[in-house]
């Protein structure tokens, strides 16, 4: 499309929103909906944020930091929800 992050391409945040989604799978039946609406929040959160090294890594060359950007984003979104869902069914972090 002639832009370096054009937005008609969405595999990027496809493939970074499927960390936290994983993550929510996790959850309890009866919580699986929150937790499926909390990976879509957090990964949108911290993919407008970015926080490091998600910034950092958007300048990698050749398409690749279009997709890395998103996949810490979602990391960063699976590790709150993993946390979340963890708490909230009141298992053991570890």
């Amino acid at each position: 499309f002639g832009r370096k992050d054009a937005a008609e391409v969405v595999a990027d945040e496809t493939a970074g929103v499927c960390l936290p989604v994983l993550a929510a799978l996790g959850a309890l039946p009866d919580h699986r909906g929150w937790a499926l609406a909390g990976a879509f929040v957090a990964f949108r959160l911290f993919d407008i944020f970015k926080p490091w090294p998600a910034r950092r890594l958007e300048r990698a060359p050749s398409g690749w930091g279009v997709l890395l950007d998103d996949l810490v984003a979602g990391l960063y979104a699976a590790i709150v929800v993993w946390v979340a869902v963890r708490l909230v069914a009141e298992q053991p972090l570890f």
